[in-house]
């Protein structure tokens, strides 16, 4: 929930959002970088606005039906600055499902086990095509935040690493 927690907080330290508009951002833009899926927001909410970290407000536009929209108040922000500084400090080891099929290696095939390193080469090649692409889409609109170019090239650099660490293991085997 730490995660979920410094997410919303910190979406509505940009602004006041009602549910659907805190959803549509971790869907489109959160949960391509930081593997986040949400299945109901609604429950993270009220935990929250219980603990007094947000407050929910009726909200209307136009003809469109009443909705809550949710707000930061200050002991939300407080706990927003708290865990966004400690995830500074917050050395997970990173994961990669290779790591698994590494340990066992010796228990395939050495051709079978080159097979399957290519096949999964390939696919790594085409996503930093893909994040290449997406940060020459972001920098050729010049609306992107640059946080999302930060992510961007974060994400690069460490598949791009990938890449290198599989070609020099295929050529081991």
């Amino acid at each position: 929930m730490i995660e979920h927690e410094m997410i919303f907080l910190g979406l509505l330290k940009e602004s006041p959002k009602h549910g659907y508009e805190i959803k549509k951002k971790v869907k489109e833009i959160l949960s391509l970088f930081a593997g986040v899926e949400l299945k109901s927001i609604y429950y993270p909410l009220s935990v929250l606005e219980k603990e007094g970290f947000v407050v929910k407000h009726i909200g209307k536009e136009g003809n469109r039906p009443q909705r809550f929209i949710y707000e930061l108040t200050p002991k939300g922000q407080a706990r927003f600055n708290e865990l966004l500084n400690s995830s500074f400090l917050d050395f997970k080891r990173p994961q990669f499902s290779l790591d698994m099929s590494l340990y066992l290696l010796n228990h395939i095939q050495p051709e079978i086990a080159k097979r399957r390193l290519r096949a999964r080469l390939l696919i790594l090649k085409k996503l930093i095509r893909d994040l290449r692409q997406m940060s020459s889409s972001l920098e050729s609109k010049g609306t992107s935040p640059i946080s999302l170019a930060r992510i961007l090239e974060h994400n690069l650099k460490m598949v791009e690493t990938e890449t290198k660490f599989l070609s020099s293991l295929i050529k081991t085997l």
